[in-house]
């Protein structure tokens, strides 16, 4: 079929979303000092994302995606504007906003159950052991790794150790995930079967969730809405495209949809200018 217009993409045949906003970005800034001066990644950013709402973040490497991210979870200090979550402005990290990085960074001596155990003993400080355990245990098993509590971080496959940090993210039970390029660095077999992970829990839970990613196919298989950043310094948003498709999501329907091609053309075509 023919390539589809702009404004034809940009309004599929949906319903006004008329969930709340959940997550604020306002004016946002960043700015790191050099000694040749002031280097602005992010200028005058603006971004609204809705409760319950799964956005992929593309752009070019060095275009302030991981930093934007960063920034959401209170990892990154705010130059200027802000962010806020259900209105309550970012000041630090915090529980309610959970991060898988593209490296899930366990602690080698630890169980999968007990790397999982960490952050829900934080955050459910007043449940029993027992409920505490069945948490962990549900999300591993959600994961995938229901046989494999026990087995120390150091005897699991990469892919393995991924599916751990997902279920970590997940047991915390936040208001935002954040996913930091969280299959960067697996084969595209293993990658294709946790974006399927992914999707299945996240259906389940409706958390709102932040994904940056480099790929374009996974970014329309994943998201309702794919945010395209404007290449730095001064990054900001610079289209967005909604996926309509519906949900649950099946992996050969997406790749067989009649848009799908022209859905990756339109990405690939603001990457490239």
């Amino acid at each position: 079929m023919e390539a589809l217009k702009q404004q034809e993409i940009l309004t599929p045949p949906v319903l006004e979303d008329e969930r709340e906003d959940l997550l604020v970005c306002e004016n946002l800034k960043k700015v790191y000092p050099t000694p040749k001066g002031d280097y602005v990644v992010l200028d005058d950013l603006q971004l609204t994302i809705k409760k319950g709402e799964f956005v992929s973040i593309i752009g070019h490497s060095g275009c302030g995606k991981s930093t934007l991210l960063t920034m959401i979870a209170g990892l990154n200090d705010i130059s200027g504007g802000h962010i806020y979550v259900e209105s309550e402005p970012v000041r630090d990290a915090g529980p309610d906003r959970a991060v898988v990085f593209q490296s899930p960074s366990l602690l080698p001596w630890l169980t999968a159950l007990q790397n999982v155990m960490i952050g829900v003993k934080q955050v459910f400080p007043h449940a029993s052991k027992a409920q505490k355990e069945d948490i962990c245990k549900y999300y591993l098993d959600r994961v995938g790794l229901g046989n494999d509590f026990h087995k120390k971080a150091t005897a699991l496959s990469q892919g393995m150790q991924q599916r751990v940090g997902i279920a970590r993210a997940f047991a915390l039970k936040p208001k935002v995930l954040l996913l930091d390029e969280p299959f960067g660095m697996l084969d595209s077999l293993t990658r294709g079967e946790l974006q399927d992970v992914l999707l299945d829990v996240w259906q389940k839970e409706q958390i709102t969730a932040v994904a940056i990613t480099h790929d374009v196919d996974e970014s329309i298989f994943l998201a309702d809405r794919v945010i395209m950043m404007t290449s730095g310094p001064y990054a900001k948003i610079g289209d967005e495209l909604i996926i309509p498709y519906e949900r649950p999501r099946n992996r050969r329907e997406v790749l067989e949809h009649p848009d799908y091609y022209d859905y990756r053309g339109y990405l690939i075509n603001f990457l490239n200018h």
